[in-house]
Order: structure tokens, then sequence, then C-alpha cells
């Protein structure tokens, strides 16, 4: 079967404290928030953009399946974020409230990268190639 569409991924992160989550991303990442919608009770659901690449953010909704890094204990998923600098978008990200879960440096197949965790439990390798 053809496919006769384009087709664009965008993940959604599922968080506590969505409006925590969505300062982290400015503040590590430079992200620019898009768009924000606020429920009655302070949820949140919103699309953010770090260098041009959207991704979607929400607090965790339980009924519908969706859970938190806190919530089930782990990751299930991680992100590459290719930037031209990847040692200071680390080391913004660490200062922001990342951790490091091992420093960018030269690997083996090819890449220029390092692994940190954001405060809300998802997993970045931040990389260049070589």
């Amino acid at each position: 079967m053809e496919n006769n569409f384009k087709a664009m991924i965008k993940p959604t992160l599922s968080v506590k404290n969505g409006a925590a989550a969505i300062d982290f991303y400015k503040n590590a990442f430079n992200a620019v928030e898009l768009i924000r919608v606020t429920s009655p009770d302070g949820e949140v659901v919103a699309e953010l953009s770090i260098g041009g690449a959207a991704f979607y953010l929400a607090d965790e909704s339980p009924e519908h399946g969706n859970f938190s890094h806190l919530s089930l204990g782990g990751i299930s998923v991680r992100f590459g974020l290719m930037v031209d600098d990847p040692d200071a978008v680390a080391k913004q990200a660490i200062a922001a409230g990342a951790t490091e879960i091992y420093p960018v440096a030269d690997q083996d197949y090819g890449m220029r990268l390092g692994h940190i965790a954001d405060p809300f439990g998802h997993h970045w390798e931040i990389y260049r190639p070589l």
C-alpha cells in the first residue's frame, strides 16, 4: 500500500506539574511556547518548539492511559536532540535542573553526545555528528 500523504510525528511528554515543565524546557533548551491550554483545575496541555522541532507536553491523565515517569517509575522513550553545540546545550540544561547521566564526549560511533535526565524524568541525548 502506498502512502499519498506527508506525515510528521510530534511526541507528547506526559508530566506532573506541566507549568513547571514548560518553564524548565524554556530555561534548559530555549524552547518557545507555541500554545498553552490550562484547564480550570490547573492541568496544562502545551505545544513547544526547540529550534523548530515541535512537541507537546501535557499533565498526566491516568483516566486516558497517560502516565508520567514519576507514576511509572521508569522511561520507555529517550529523545535525541541534535544541536550545533551539544556541550553548551547540556551545560545549560544541567544549570536549569537536569541530571547528567553521562557527559558530552566524542563517541566511537561518530557522534559527540551526552545523556541527561530532565526533572520530569525524560531522558535526552544531546548530540551532533562528528
